[in-house]
């Protein structure tokens, strides 16, 4: 064990597992709709992508590739800051998607994108501050 991780709290670190695990169960489900749904079916449950269809498949590819990045890095200690930055990416996604929800009165969203951003916060800080993974020597 490295040094960090015998001085934090077992706690800390199966906390932020689950976290990390929500975050990439979460955006991978919504970025595989966002990126591959037929843009017919997908503005039924999200009237904004026919309007928005590029910027809707980029947010979509996003949200996979940071599922992968919150999880992959840490669990084989390989460049593990790049959890950091993925966690990093779901909060500024969420605080976005806060923005253009309360923009269009889409109040119903906002529980979802808090939980989700405040989950992407605390594994952005926890992994870089209180309960690092570092990689492997």
């Amino acid at each position: 064990m490295t040094s960090a991780t015998a001085q934090t709290p077992k706690g800390l670190h199966v906390t932020l597992w689950i976290a990390q695990i929500i975050l990439a169960g979460m955006f991978l489900m919504t970025g595989f709709m966002k990126a591959f749904t037929p843009v017919e079916e997908l503005s039924a449950a999200l009237p904004f992508a026919k309007d928005m269809v590029g910027l809707t498949r980029f947010i979509g590819v996003c949200e996979i590739l940071g599922s992968v990045g919150i999880i992959v890095p840490a669990a084989v200690r390989i460049a593990p800051v790049l959890t950091v930055w993925a966690a990093r990416g779901f909060a500024a996604i969420m605080i976005l998607a806060i923005i253009f929800h309360l923009s269009r009165n889409e109040f119903a969203a906002l529980p979802t994108n808090l939980v989700l951003g405040s989950l992407a916060i605390l594994v952005a800080w926890g992994r870089s501050v209180k309960a690092p993974i570092f990689k492997r020597a």
